[in-house]
């Protein structure tokens, strides 16, 4: 059993931007699965499936993307979920747009979203894809910028990007964050 969690804002404004990136890795890996998301509980978006026999859940926080840790706390405890077995897709200013970086665990590294599941989980201990959407911001701008949209060029790495990591989280699915990360770090 996996819970795979895309951070994100929910509401047409936000679409696009770079802050929903973990909510497009969510939409894409729907597709490919072909799990079809339903509200569950009024805190998120979530869907069941199958990968290569392991039960999959795919979930999308309605909280907005600094208070996500009641909705993923929630989806985890109605699942039975290990911390083990959750892995968080988000955003992150840190990287470049459009590099990867998988990790079993570890701080928030600045990342409110991150902060908050952290917080109501009480635990560090799950995995996380970061998604770089770069740093192209201006000093006290860092908000504005994560809720614009991707200028075409980035929007083309996106997509790419996009695409590796789902294939980051299939092997995730399949042989765990270890064997992920030696994948595609």
């Amino acid at each position: 059993m996996a819970l795979v969690v895309g951070l994100g804002n929910p509401g047409t404004e936000y679409v696009g931007t770079r802050h929903n990136v973990g909510f497009e890795l969510i939409d894409r890996l729907s597709e490919k699965l072909t799990i079809t998301l339903e509200p569950g509980n009024g805190l998120f978006f979530l869907g069941e499936g199958q990968f290569k026999s392991r039960k999959v859940s795919l979930m999308k926080p309605l909280t907005y993307m600094n208070r996500s840790g009641s909705a993923v706390l929630r989806a985890i405890n109605k699942g039975g979920f290990e911390f083990s077995d959750c892995i968080v897709c988000h955003d992150d200013i840190h990287l470049e747009t459009g590099k990867l970086r998988l990790k079993p665990g570890g701080s928030a590294a600045g990342h409110n979203g991150i902060t908050d599941i952290i917080e109501q989980l009480g635990t560090r201990d799950f995995a996380r894809l970061r998604i770089g959407i770069g740093s192209n911001f201006p000093r006290g701008r860092q908000s504005e910028y994560v809720l614009s949209p991707f200028t075409k060029e980035e929007r083309e790495i996106i997509e790419d990007a996009l695409e590796v990591a789902s294939e980051a989280i299939l092997t995730f699915l399949r042989g765990g964050s270890q064997l992920a990360m030696n994948k595609f770090n």
